[in-house]
C-alpha cells in the first residue's frame, strides 16, 4: 500500500529556498528553452469516479487506495492566491482539473473567485475545466453561472462497451453525450472531446467517433496514448500515431490541415472537407502528438498538484512545494520570486526526448500521475 501512496503524493522536502533578492514580476517571464509562462493547469482533487485504463488503473487504484486527507488539498483561497502569482507571470489561461474536477465540494466557488481575476493585460482569463462528464449534465448551469467560460470532455469511444472498458465503470455514453448537449445549451463552448486512442482496445472508434461529431459545434481531439506516470503498463506498440489517425479518416472523409490558433496549441488541427470541397461548416478535428510529433519547444504549461506542488513537466519525477511556501506565511513577493526562479531553470523536454530514442529513454518509476496533476 505504501508504494500506491508514494506514486501519487512524493514526500515532501520542504518549501523551495527564497532567493536573496526578491523581483517584481514583468509578465514576461521565459525559461531555458525561451518557452513563455502562459498556461496554468490546477488540480482540484486526486479523487475520480472513474478508472480508465491509461489514468487510473483499478490494479493500483484500487477500492484500498488512500486518497489525500482533505486538509492536504490547497483551499480555494490558496488557489486563488496562487493563480493570482501565476497570472502576474503572463499566464493567460487556466484549466480546472483532477482526478475529476466535478467531485470536488463547492467548486463553483473557486470558479467564481478565479473568474474575478485578470490578466496582466485586464482581459478576462480563459477559464476552463476538463471533465469525464458523470456529474456535467447536473452542474452546467451552475458552472456557467460562476463563470466558467468552456469546458473539454473525456470520452474515448461510442460503443457502450468499448467505453466502459476503457473507464473501467458502469456509466454509459449516453449520459455523457447528455453532458455535452446541457453544456452546449447553457453556453460553455467551444467544447472540445479529447478521445485517447489506445491500439487494440479502442482505435476501432476512431471512425465512428469522427462520423458522430462531424457537422457538430464540437471540436474532436485524438491524443496519442502516452506514458504518463508509471500505473498504466504503457507500451510503444500501442500508441496509434496521429498520422494513422488522419490516414483512417481521410479514406472515408476528406481533410485538409489548419492553422493553428496560436503558438504552443498543443494539437494540430484539420477540418472536414464538404462535398462540394468547401472546407467551411463540416467542423474540425485536433491531433495531440505528444509521441510520435512531440511539441515541447512550444509548452508554455505548468501544473499545480492537488496538495500545492509545482511541475514544469507533465511527465516530471519531482515537484516545487508552493503550499508549504502559503503555510509559512512567506509573502506573495517572496512566492512570486521562487516562481521565477524555478520557471527560469526550467529546461524540461521529455517528449522530445522519448520521440527522438523511444527504446532508449530510461523509464522512470516515479514519474507523476496524471490523476494528481491533470492531463
Amino acid at each position: 500500500m505504501a508504494e500506491k501512496i508514494i506514486m501519487m503524493a512524493q514526500q515532501r522536502r520542504g518549501a523551495p529556498a527564497i532567493p536573496a533578492i526578491l523581483e517584481a514580476p514583468t509578465g514576461l517571464l521565459s525559461d531555458q528553452l525561451a518557452r513563455p509562462l502562459h498556461d496554468l493547469r490546477i488540480s482540484v482533487t486526486d479523487r475520480c469516479n472513474f478508472r480508465c485504463v491509461y489514468c487510473m488503473p483499478k490494479a493500483v487504484f484500487d477500492n484500498d487506495y488512500q486518497y489525500l486527507p482533505h486538509t492536504s488539498l490547497l483551499s480555494f483561497e490558496e488557489i486563488t492566491r496562487l493563480a493570482k502569482t501565476f497570472i502576474a507571470h503572463g499566464v493567460e489561461k487556466i484549466r480546472l482539473t483532477g482526478g475529476e474536477p466535478l467531485l470536488r465540494k463547492n467548486l463553483e466557488r473557486l470558479i467564481g473567485m478565479l473568474a474575478e481575476l485578470k490578466t496582466i493585460d485586464g482581459k478576462p482569463l480563459d477559464l476552463t475545466l476538463t471533465t469525464n462528464a458523470s456529474l456535467l449534465a447536473r452542474k452546467a448551469q451552475s458552472l456557467k453561472d460562476a463563470g466558467l467560460q468552456r469546458v473539454t470532455v473525456s470520452l474515448d469511444a461510442l460503443d457502450n462497451a468499448t467505453f466502459q472498458r476503457m473507464n473501467d465503470v458502469d456509466f454509459s455514453v449516453d449520459d455523457v453525450l447528455k453532458g455535452i448537449d446541457v453544456a452546449h445549451q447553457v453556453g460553455l463552448g467551444p467544447i472540445k472531446i479529447n478521445m485517447v486512442v489506445k491500439g487494440g482496445m479502442n482505435d476501432d472508434q476512431i471512425l465512428p467517433m469522427a462520423r458522430h461529431f462531424r457537422n457538430t459545434p464540437f471540436i474532436l481531439r485524438f491524443i496519442e496514448y502516452m506514458d504518463v506516470g508509471a500505473s498504466n503498463g504503457w507500451k510503444m506498440d500501442e500508441v496509434i500515431p496521429s498520422a494513422e489517425v488522419v490516414r483512417r479518416i481521410q479514406a472515408e472523409m476528406a481533410l485538409e490541415p489548419v492553422a493553428a490558433n496560436y503558438a504552443g496549441e498543443t494539437a494540430a488541427r484539420w477540418r472536414y472537407v464538404d462535398n462540394d470541397g468547401a472546407g467551411a461548416g463540416a467542423g474540425e478535428i485536433g491531433l495531440i502528438s505528444s509521441v510520435t510529433q512531440a511539441f515541447c519547444a512550444n509548452c508554455s504549461r505548468a501544473r499545480l498538484s492537488t496538495e500545492g506542488k509545482l511541475y514544469t513537466c507533465l511527465f516530471a519525477t519531482s515537484g516545487h512545494d508552493l503550499r508549504a511556501l502559503l503555510r509559512e506565511g512567506r509573502s506573495d513577493e517572496e512566492i512570486s520570486t521562487v516562481l521565477a526562479h524555478l520557471w527560469r531553470a526550467r529546461g524540461d523536454r521529455y517528449s522530445e526526448l522519448r520521440t527522438n530514442n523511444t527504446d532508449g529513454l530510461p523509464r522512470s518509476a516515479n514519474k507523476v500521475e496524471m490523476s494528481y496533476i491533470g492531463g
